[in-house]
């Protein structure tokens, strides 16, 4: 009997862990949103991230010529979750910057100096 107890209950919270996965992602994805839609729509005059200098532009048209975009690092919101879309773009961003690096160091060069005839 109390085998099947420690069953139930394992199958109950196996449950419970997969719903709250479940509503974690879709949080995390409203937040994604909702963060690009902040950053799409202040663009032009600017946000709490990179100031709010826009305002202070002479003229409306040099303002608007200006252009601003926003970069994964600028997604706080989402960063802040390490299962976050955001936070997965950016490892993988990470990433590709590192074996492209690694690339790069294992291209042959000019021999040093004292190497040469």
């Amino acid at each position: 009997m109390a085998n099947v107890n420690v069953m139930q209950t394992l199958q109950h919270l196996e449950q419970k862990k997969q719903r709250l996965e479940d509503e974690l992602r879709m949080v995390e994805k409203q937040v994604y949103d909702l963060e690009t839609s902040y950053l799409n729509d202040s663009n032009q005059n600017g946000n709490v991230l990179k100031g709010f200098e826009g305002y202070l532009a002479p003229t409306k048209t040099q303002n608007m010529k200006k252009g601003r975009s926003f970069k994964i690092e600028d997604r706080m919101f989402s960063l802040s979750s390490t299962t976050s879309q955001a936070a997965e773009e950016l490892a993988i961003a990470n990433a590709e910057a590192q074996v492209g690096t690694q690339r790069q160091k294992g291209q042959p060069g000019r021999p040093p100096r004292q190497y040469q005839d």
